[in-house]
């Protein structure tokens, strides 16, 4: 699909790319850039992993090929704005800063085309482990990286045998009881603060959980990531939030394509 045919919306976040990293999605994430184009994206996060650059450099042509199709959009019109996390925190010593079309913000409050009011912000300032013990938090990536190790070559075998992309590590952090506990608490705090705020709801990442629900009378919504379930958040001409999940839509039209 060309840029001419691309699908246009209001708006579209993404967050949690982890370029420099090995579990990094390039390909599906510039699949879905050429495919999508929007006023304004939103980069909500843990874009480049510094923390794994930092130990080791890694970066292939198709991490280089993401960041160009995100300078060209900006050079094309689209307003962007990035939100640092804590893995591109080196960044956040440009806040209040804006190159060319690209805004640095620490959180952003962005008004739907139906006139709802979202606080969008990554998410780490709200996770305990990241606040009061970052060496769990490191010890935790570790572990992380490890299960998207396996992660990789599961899904090689699954590309060999003519089936499309599944999470295997998302799978199985949904089904431990702390990560499910955790993801709770963490979706509750995020809705607090954009209740305190006086926003309709949240956007966020961080945890790499693709959601959207009503958290009594406030909108929890997070884009998910570009690592295990490859999602992006978009908003429709008339103010529609909808979450699409990549991988799969890709997983469906190449089974059209060979059933066809």
């Amino acid at each position: 699909m060309s840029s001419e045919t691309a699908r246009h919306y209001r708006a579209i976040w993404i967050s949690d790319v982890h370029l420099g990293t090995k579990g990094c999605q390039a390909e599906m994430l510039l699949d879905f850039l050429r495919r999508n184009d929007c006023e304004t994206l939103y980069l909500v996060g843990d874009i480049v992993d510094g923390w794994r650059l930092k130990r080791t450099w890694y970066w292939p042509q198709a991490h280089n090929d993401v960041v160009q199709k995100i300078l060209r959009k900006a050079r094309k019109g689209t307003d962007i704005i990035y939100i640092p996390g804590n893995h591109d925190e080196g960044f956040r010593q440009f806040l209040g800063h804006e190159f060319g079309r690209i805004r640095i913000v620490d959180d952003h409050e962005h008004v739907t085309a139906d006139g709802r009011k979202f606080l969008v912000i990554h998410g780490d300032q709200f996770d305990i482990v990241c606040n009061y013990a970052p060496w769990l938090a490191l010890l935790g990536d570790y572990a992380y990286r490890s299960a998207m190790w396996i992660n990789t070559r599961f899904n090689n075998v699954r590309r060999a045998t003519g089936h499309g992309y599944w999470s295997l590590s998302a799978f199985l952090k949904h089904k431990v009881k702390n990560a499910v506990e955790f993801i709770g608490r963490y979706e509750k705090a995020l809705s607090d603060e954009a209740r305190r705020r006086g926003c309709d709801g949240v956007i966020c990442g961080h945890i790499h959980h693709a959601e959207m629900r009503d958290m009594d009378g406030v909108m929890y919504i997070n884009d998910g990531d570009w690592v295990e379930s490859c999602t992006a958040l978009v908003e429709h001409p008339d103010g529609r939030l909808e979450i699409l999940r990549w991988a799969e839509m890709n997983s469906k039209v190449i089974a059209i394509a060979k059933a066809a």
